[in-house]
């Protein structure tokens, strides 16, 4: 009987040994999933503040949209001869072997590529093309314009989180006529205009980094020239 209750809780001990070590490798498992989440604040149906958990947010940055202008690098894997480097026509457009008048204006390369592939494919079988960009003006709607007393006004294509102190840099500054804190940004924002106006002056001269400003395509900068 004694040995028989000594096997009995040897058995038990053993038992409760493997269920404590499940319990921390499920427990350590779970902490870690855990911390690869974000948590935000929020409040549940009955008023109760409580933790939601949400994904972590992966940024992706936009693809580049073809404009008038581009210089296009079109490779016909195989097919020399049908390969070719174009511009962007005025009109949105390309020609090349095989195809003519095909529009491109805001399709990313990729886009491009698989139209060509399906247009070549009446003639070819199964091409395979690449297109790449040069130039990199882009569709009007994805550029900045600088307009008024700066000292190269001109169109330029949107960078990524571009800034006014970007674009400045770009057009060489104002000129010596320049109202720069009365300068103002043009937006079209849900189809509405608005004015966002810009301490140009304060920026450069002054150096004072909170007047600088995010840029979005398709804006504009007016400079006015000072009154005296």
């Amino acid at each position: 009987m004694e040995s028989s209750g000594r096997e009995y809780i040897l058995a038990m001990d053993k038992k409760l040994s493997i269920f404590f070590c499940i319990f921390i490798i499920l427990l350590s498992s779970v902490c870690q999933a855990v911390e690869e989440w974000e948590f935000v604040d929020g409040k549940s149906s009955q008023g109760l503040t409580q933790k939601s958990i949400i994904p972590p947010k992966i940024n992706e940055s936009p693809f580049y949209l073809i404009g008038p202008g581009d210089s296009l690098n079109i490779f016909v894997w195989r097919n020399s001869d049908l390969s070719r480097s174009v511009p962007v026509r005025p009109d949105g457009r390309i020609s090349i072997p095989l195809v003519e008048d095909l529009e491109v204006t805001g399709k990313t390369p990729t886009e491009l590529a698989r139209e060509i592939e399906k247009a070549l494919g009446l003639y070819v079988k199964d091409p395979i093309v690449t297109v790449i960009v040069g130039g990199f003006l882009g569709p009007y709607s994805q550029q900045v314009r600088v307009l008024g007393e700066a000292q190269k006004p001109m169109a330029l294509p949107y960078r990524e989180k571009m800034t006014i102190l970007d674009l400045m840099i770009a057009v060489g500054g104002l000129t010596e006529f320049a109202a720069g804190n009365r300068a103002k940004i043009i937006r079209i924002e849900d189809g509405k205009q608005i004015e966002i106006v810009v301490r140009l002056e304060d920026l450069i001269k002054d150096g004072d980094i909170n007047a600088n400003v995010d840029l979005l395509p398709g804006d504009i900068l007016i400079i006015p020239e000072s009154w005296f």
